[in-house]
């Protein structure tokens, strides 16, 4: 497929901070393409010299083939910007918000379709201020499609929501998505990057630590398989088997009968659950690891929000 975004050695300094340190990478027309970090990470400065919101201290940054430096302009036309916090004029109802906003623009969605698509169709009339936190999120998202952008930018679209309202959003990426539209999302929430997006790059410190297919870097993980189980009966010969075949095996939930064990081969994973079933566990379930197994695995450690 064809890149839209393009970028090349970038970095940003603040001082003797180096807050994003030569990264490079390249977005696909159509897909979703993820920046995962903790807080700190450098994902928000790489998104915002993106959008030109920021400049660069070095590298080259191309957008729909344009430079950055020199057609910001004419890209500022074609692209939609949701940004981490968003601010509205309080005087005006949502409507007259994207009325507003369209004004700006040569090309422009209707108002209405936008306000349905995320079903607030019926707050059309209403003000910012009485909006809950998920219906003001969902609001920002269609604030950024008004001049029917090829690319949007997302960042960190449904951080503060609670579950339900974060899945709704989702929702409204991949309906965006199947509109053939390019999404750039940041996120520190795996469950999130792991649904929504076709490429990561997982960030720490402003480096770029992995970059690939979602599912090829979850692959590439020490472990790619867990086993879950429980059994009240221990037998240790079993055990002995199942520690020779060289599998990670720990108790959990700090019970003596919970146990998981992590594999690394195909091969491994079959023989282990021959064992296991002489062991006629009470559960026992059979798992893939997750991206947040593999961003453990590259940090040392876990996101916190």
């Amino acid at each position: 497929m064809k890149n839209v975004i393009e970028v090349k050695n970038l970095t940003k300094k603040y001082g003797k901070l180096t807050a994003v340190d030569n990264v490079s990478f390249e977005v696909r027309k159509g897909e979703i393409f993820g920046l995962l970090g903790e807080n700190g990470a450098g994902k928000t400065t790489t998104l915002e010299i993106i959008e030109g919101l920021r400049k660069p201290t070095g590298g080259d940054v191309k957008i729909l083939g344009m430079d950055i430096k020199k057609d910001l302009s004419k890209i500022k036309k074609r692209v939609g910007v949701q940004l981490q916090s968003s601010a509205y004029y309080h005087y005006l109802n949502l409507k007259e918000i994207i009325d507003l906003f369209c004004s700006f623009y040569g090309t422009c969605v209707e108002s209405k379709e936008l306000l349905d698509m995320v079903e607030l169709g019926e707050k059309s009339y209403s003000y910012i201020g009485s909006l809950s936190s998920g219906q003001r999120q969902r609001f920002s998202i269609i604030a950024s499609l008004v001049n029917d952008p090829e690319i949007i930018f997302l960042d960190e679209p449904t951080t503060g929501l609670d579950p339900l309202a974060r899945r709704n959003l989702w929702e409204i990426i991949k309906k965006i998505k199947q509109q053939s539209k390019t999404i750039i999302l940041t996120t520190h929430y795996m469950e999130e990057a792991e649904l929504l997006c076709d490429h990561v790059a997982i960030m720490e410190r402003g480096r770029i630590l992995a970059l690939n297919e979602t599912h090829k870097l979850i692959e590439r993980a020490k472990y790619p398989y867990n086993i879950l189980f429980i059994a009240d009966k221990v037998d240790k010969k079993i055990f002995e088997k199942i520690t020779k075949l060289g599998p990670d095996i720990e108790n959990i939930f700090a019970k003596q009968n919970h146990f998981e064990i992590k594999i690394d081969t195909k091969e491994k994973l079959d023989k282990t659950l021959k064992l296991i079933q002489q062991l006629k566990p009470d559960i026992f379930t059979v798992g893939k690891t997750t991206l947040e197994d593999v961003f453990i695995e590259l940090t040392g450690k876990t996101i916190k929000e």
